[in-house]
């Protein structure tokens, strides 16, 4: 990184501490979901709170203020609420995605999540590769996808869930979204995106 695009992203940071706050509190949350796989309800909670507050008296640059904070909050909610129900991530997981949508709004919210589950991807296959598991891990997703189509056919719910004693370990996601979620925002910043 060239001294002028560092200057500039130190610049965003000091203008607008909406980013340094949220990189705080995505970080937090990382190193808590590598030390006890839980991310605090305090955290997404207090987080979220912060980011909708503040957004009413500094809005969002050429969008307007609480409702696009409380935009980003929702979608990121919705948008990984299937990962939930189908056991692929907790509960702390999803509300810290709603959390950073409070502090991206409605349009980057969407970007952060799709950096999230393509970067998750790779960690969970980086992660089977290292324990030796790949294939138990490919042949989860398809008995998943399976279950998941022939339910569909027949019109009913599945669980869309494997089995405990099929699972191949826990990744705590929440690193995951911390490094997407601030990927994202520093390429957008630096112009990549």
């Amino acid at each position: 990184m060239n001294e002028a695009a560092m200057l500039e992203l130190l610049a965003m940071l000091a203008v607008d501490p909406r980013n340094a706050v949220l990189f705080v509190l995505l970080v937090t949350a990382a190193i808590h979901d590598v030390r006890t796989y839980r991310i605090p309800n305090w955290l997404t909670l207090g987080g979220a709170a912060f980011g909708l507050t503040y957004s009413v008296f500094v809005p969002f640059p050429m969008h307007g203020g609480f409702l696009w904070a409380f935009g980003g909050l929702a979608l990121g909610l919705v948008l990984m609420i299937p990962m939930y129900a189908l056991k692929a991530m907790g509960a702390g997981d999803v509300k810290l995605m709603a959390m950073a949508g409070s502090f991206l709004g409605v349009h980057d919210v969407i970007f952060a999540v799709l950096a999230t589950f393509i970067l998750g991807g790779i960690l969970a296959l980086g992660f089977a590769l290292a324990r030796g598991v790949l294939g138990s891990m490919l042949g989860n997703i398809k008995q998943l996808l399976q279950t998941m189509t022939v339910s569909a056919l027949a019109g009913t719910v599945g669980t869309g869930q494997v089995a405990v004693d099929n699972s191949v370990g826990k990744l705590p996601y929440g690193v995951s979204i911390c490094i997407a979620t601030i990927g994202y925002v520093v390429a957008r910043q630096l112009g990549f995106l």
